[in-house]
């Protein structure tokens, strides 16, 4: 076993390990393994049973709002196994800062993540949200539909089936990323290899639709 980005190992416990608690709960859940170095050998913890005590009262004092997790003995009571699940009500905070991996470092959100996790915690999605610019025209994102699913009518009523407008709330953000030209500053899309660290392409639009071109 070694550490990736849902393993973690921790030879003694510190702190340290509450900001990859926030880590996980934001995002993909994992595991951290006390007792263990980086390398993953055994090195076993003096009082194993009074360590999960420790490890409990740490994350509930520490982290909001409260993760969900599951201690377990292992190795003869020599190591502890915690498990974090990804969780609803995010973001998960160790002193007023979110966390996430990146790989098998864990390091602090940025302002825009943790927006985006806001919004995920809310059970809302920033491409659902309003758009701020409602003089919208898509004529790239026509042609591009009548290029491959021979679309001929294109309208409202498309933009509905689409579920890029709503008579309530008018274009949605994803309209706005559709659209001809739009406010969105910079809209960076990644094709990522076998993880995160892999980037096999990249793109970055400037106010203009994402159907401009493709990855």
């Amino acid at each position: 076993m070694r550490e990736t980005r849902t393993v973690e190992f921790e030879e003694t416990i510190t702190n340290t390990f509450l900001k990859t608690v926030s880590a996980f709960s934001n995002y993909d859940g994992g595991e951290i393994f006390f007792g263990i170095d980086d390398a993953g050998n055994i090195k076993g913890l003096t009082n194993a049973s009074q360590a999960c005590l420790d490890i409990e009262n740490k994350i509930n004092d520490s982290i909001t709002p409260q993760p969900d997790y599951t201690l377990e003995l292992q190795n003869n009571d020599m190591t502890i196994k915690l498990t974090i699940k990804s969780g609803l009500q995010k973001p998960y905070l160790y002193k007023s800062k979110a966390y996430k991996r990146n790989d098998t470092a864990t390091i602090e959100v940025d302002a825009l993540e943790l927006s985006r996790l806001i919004l995920d915690g809310k059970n809302i999605r920033f491409e659902e949200l309003p758009c701020d610019n409602q003089e919208l025209t898509f004529d790239v994102l026509y042609q591009k539909l009548k290029e491959s699913i021979q679309l001929e009518a294109f309208n409202k009523d498309t933009l509905k089936t689409l579920n890029l407008y709503n008579n309530t709330d008018g274009y949605n953000n994803a309209a706005g990323i559709l659209a001809d030209k739009n406010h969105f500053p910079g809209i960076d899309i990644v094709k990522f290899g076998e993880n995160i660290s892999v980037i096999q392409k990249r793109a970055i639009f400037e106010n203009i639709s994402i159907c401009f071109n493709c990855i």
